[in-house]
């Protein structure tokens, strides 16, 4: 309901105009309504936030696991126990979404601190947000015209627990005084910050404007609380849905139609009086209407303004001019009730739908609140610490663990450090057995920064981030098929993607580069793509490899280092002790892996020989 988009800062924009006005179109045509509750559209800055692209999305296994496809054992199962279905979608997005704005990072980062560090304010603004339905979905409902009036309890009851969210807020530096029901001037903080000796301090930024803009909305909740019956029906043509006192005209109709009983008691008292017929009935049925009836013993009683309605084996039913105008008063009035509901109904809605803007503003607060008190709650649970955040380029990490695979793992999972930067450790050659545990470090390593630029705590004992720009990974193994690619193919258009793109501030991610082809084309292309990143792009990398040949390479170069993850060989075969060291390992256990997966004995004996004769050979080509 605008004549231009000048004010919303996007006339320049023609392709996404056109893109928006399609998705427009599409909505009315599906929804066939007027769509009341979308009501500005605003410009996505690229500025602001990391790009996560769909290799990055999968192999992080953000939303859905890799292999299965579903939400259980992704990073969003460990982290999503939001209260509100509007916290949950805020969260979903934040995941992908990373900040890039050190300020904004910051503050929620300060906000997730300030839940973390005060147990009643978590405690109390957690029963709150229980009780808070899915605004979002709700004024959804209003904008599309679906709604019932038991959508519009449910807004008011939600908006009802706004007051009591603000006053939790405002008063979170002090504690409740349960006597008296006022709040004390004393800030109230968790035993493990009182233990610490932390000091008064006053509440982050972000929770303040969040704060200061929760408008209450009395006007509506008063609307609706005068307007809708407490106990609603589903379906909005049953009746019953608007409360008395709202309308005269409905109380009236009301009275009419609720005084049935009463006038048809009295009908009858005066109808026997009249006919001397004691055992004469006045009844209503939904065939028949109302009628009355006499039994055949006593017809020669009948008066004769009695009109025969319907003739039984052992009764004559009978009406009268004067049942017959109730009749029609009664079943009009219902009919006028129903009508005159609904025409209410819509008239209580559309009054609604003129805060629709302020309702969503709103629920987007509601919503970041979850999210900020969700991100308290799963670091106090699993252990999280606050991250330094930071616009320089170092990354350094204390005892990082992998959120998803210490809480589905029975085995204790096992921390490591990491160390990224500009100076000594600009790339990171990983090698190891497999098994041992490098593809859970790459993730972790990239799941930590990740988190950290949502504005949520990490699981580190502490870690400084510089920002990063973007997070690339290359990881595993996959086909498509449908569009012709083979895996090697899908592996290096990632690869390209990755290198096309990627800069200074990314931290990029590498795991088995180079295995879809043989043995010495993949080296090569290895090789080179170390080569290229560490001399054109330049930035944070992590390249976990089972290439040996580039043990050599790395030592050359003066930014870079060799790590690898540590085994310890017994009798009976090899311990995977999961910790990540300096230095390189020439050996990958291969053929120890497999006897674990459980190939037949005989066949990893003749494995055994192979790789001997293989070893020799190449010992003898090298000395000559």
């Amino acid at each position: 309901k605008v004549k231009s988009l000048q004010s919303f800062g996007i006339e320049k924009y023609l392709a996404g105009i056109e893109a928006a006005g399609n998705l427009i179109n599409y909505l009315k045509d599906t929804q066939k309504t007027s769509l009341e509750h979308i009501n500005k559209i605003s410009l996505y800055n690229l500025s602001d936030y990391m790009i996560l692209d769909e290799a990055t999305i999968r192999n992080l296994e953000l939303l859905y696991t890799f292999q299965f496809f579903e939400e259980k054992g992704s990073l969003i199962s460990i982290l999503d126990q939001t209260q509100t279905g509007m916290g949950g979608r805020l969260l979903r997005n934040w995941l992908l979404h990373p900040l890039i704005n050190l300020d904004k990072a910051q503050q929620r980062l300060d906000a997730v601190e300030e839940f973390y560090n005060n147990l009643d304010l978590r405690e109390n603004l957690k029963k709150e947000l229980k009780n808070i339905s899915d605004i979002e979905r709700l004024i959804g409902r209003l904008g599309c015209k679906r709604a019932n009036a038991r959508d519009l309890l449910n807004l008011k009851n939600s908006l009802q627990q706004i007051p009591q969210i603000k006053n939790i807020l405002k008063n979170a530096g002090c504690h409740p005084d349960h006597s008296t029901g006022s709040w004390q001037g004393s800030r109230v903080y968790s035993e493990q910050s009182r233990t610490e000796g932390s000091s008064q301090r006053t509440q982050s930024k972000l929770l303040k404007n969040l704060t200061k803009n929760l408008d209450e909305h009395k006007e509506i909740i008063d609307l609706i609380q005068n307007s809708i019956a407490e106990d609603p029906p589903l379906l909005i043509t049953e009746g019953n849905m608007i409360a008395d006192e709202y309308n005269s005209e409905l109380d009236e109709l009301r009275k009419i139609s609720r005084s049935g009983k009463d006038w048809l008691k009295d009908l009858q008292t005066r109808e026997i009086q009249r006919s001397g017929i004691s055992s004469l009935k006045v009844k209503f049925n939904k065939i028949f209407g109302y009628y009355i009836e006499v039994s055949n013993s006593n017809l020669d009683q009948v008066p004769t303004d009695y009109t025969r309605k319907q003739t039984l084996v052992n009764a004559e039913r009978f009406v009268t001019p004067e049942l017959k105008e109730y009749e029609q008063k009664v079943l009009g009035a219902e009919e006028k009730i129903i009508e005159l509901e609904q025409k209410l109904f819509w008239e209580i809605r559309n009054e609604v739908a003129k805060y629709f803007e302020a309702i969503q503003n709103t629920a987007q607060i509601i919503a970041q609140l979850d999210v900020l008190l969700n991100f308290a709650n799963i670091a106090l649970l699993n252990n999280y610490h606050k991250p330094e955040l930071n616009e320089g380029e170092a990354i350094e990490i204390k005892n990082g663990r992998h959120p998803v695979i210490e809480k589905l793992n029975t085995e204790s999972y096992v921390p490591n450090d990491g160390l990224f930067n500009h100076t000594d450790h600009q790339l990171i050659l990983l090698t190891g057995p497999n098994m041992s545990g490098k593809s859970s470090y790459l993730r972790q390593t990239a799941l930590i920064i990740l988190l950290a630029q949502i504005g949520s705590f990490v699981p580190a004992q502490s870690a400084k981030i510089g920002l990063t720009d973007r997070i690339f990974t290359r990881v595993g193994a996959s086909d498509n098929l449908i569009r012709g690619q083979s895996t090697f193919m899908v592996e290096m258009q990632e690869a390209a993607n990755i290198l096309n793109n990627a800069t200074a501030k990314s931290f990029i991610v590498l795991d088995e580069l180079g295995r879809g082809t043989s043995t010495f084309d993949g080296v090569s292309i290895a090789w080179a793509i170390v080569e290229y990143i560490y001399k054109n792009i330049k930035a944070k990398t992590l390249f976990a490899t089972h290439y040996h040949e580039l043990i050599d390479l790395v030592d050359k170069l003066d930014k870079a280092k060799n790590y690898c993850v540590t085994v310890k060989e017994t009798e009976t075969g090899v311990v995977f002790l999961r910790k990540v060291i300096p230095g390189g390992i020439d050996r990958s256990y291969g053929i120890e892996v497999a006897k674990l997966a459980g190939l037949p004995k005989p066949l990893t004996d003749r494995a055994y020989e192979i790789l001997e004769e293989l070893e020799n050979e190449l010992k003898i080509s090298k000395t000559t």
